[in-house]
């Protein structure tokens, strides 16, 4: 089981492809070892094999497990109630999203909304790190040490040291790119003193402000805020 383990944590967002012999070399094992765990993950769908590439990747069933893995996150329960009561009063969807160990992942989506035009967001998408709402309130409030790559983005784009600046002043990640006409504005949520989780609103750039004193930004704000205080942030 270990072993299996040890498998499956070898692949990650930078490196989704790996050969037998990389396979062996995270093992520390023989060939054949490692060529008698990847044939078991195949046949329970938890790898797959290319074999005009000769490379192994994750298989479908991974993503059925990450799903119930997400489902049963703590503040997925905690978030549930505060997320449909804000849907209420922005009409607007709301999203959640953790820390992955690489960026933000989407955990629980809320758009019971009444606009013509919904916007949709699935679960278990994976955020982009630095061009999304909520990859900037990780980037903002993780030790930076935490973050990776965030050192080569900051240095690569000035302007972002300013905004993950603003983020922290005023607790809220408003100025996110507007892609397709999307717009999202996004808020920490603490347990403790440590993030935990994001919460988000996702609309149309005509339907959500940029205005950090607009009614929509407040209401994530009130919201998140009162999350965090029932998780034990004494702010």
């Amino acid at each position: 089981m270990q072993r299996a383990a040890i498998v499956l944590s070898s692949f990650t967002v930078s490196k989704p492809y790996l050969s037998l012999n990389e396979i062996t070399s995270q093992l520390g094992a023989s060939k054949a070892t490692a060529h008698r765990y990847t044939k078991a993950l195949r046949a329970a769908n938890l790898l797959r094999y290319d074999e005009r590439t000769a490379l192994y990747s994750l298989g479908p069933q991974v993503l059925t497990l990450a799903g119930a893995a997400r489902a049963g996150l703590p503040i997925v329960d905690a978030a549930e109630p505060y997320m449909d009561q804000l849907v209420k009063t922005v009409d607007e969807t709301v999203v959640l999203s953790v820390w992955d160990g690489e960026t933000a992942t989407v955990v629980r989506s809320a758009d019971n909304t009444d606009h013509i035009i919904r916007i949709g967001v699935r679960s278990g998408a994976r955020l982009d790190l630095t061009n999304s709402a909520q990859g900037r309130v990780f980037c903002t409030f993780l030790p930076r040490d935490q973050v990776p790559g965030l050192a080569k983005h900051l240095r690569r784009s000035p302007g972002l040291e300013q905004e993950l600046e603003a983020i922290r002043k005023h607790g809220l990640s408003l100025n996110s790119p507007d892609i397709n006409g999307v717009r999202t504005i996004a808020a920490p949520i603490f347990e403790g003193s440590s993030i935990v989780a994001a919460m988000a609103i996702v609309g149309t750039t005509v339907s959500v402000s940029t205005d950090i004193d607009s009614p929509q930004a407040q209401a994530l704000l009130e919201t998140t805020r009162a999350l965090s205080q029932r998780l034990g942030n004494p702010e």
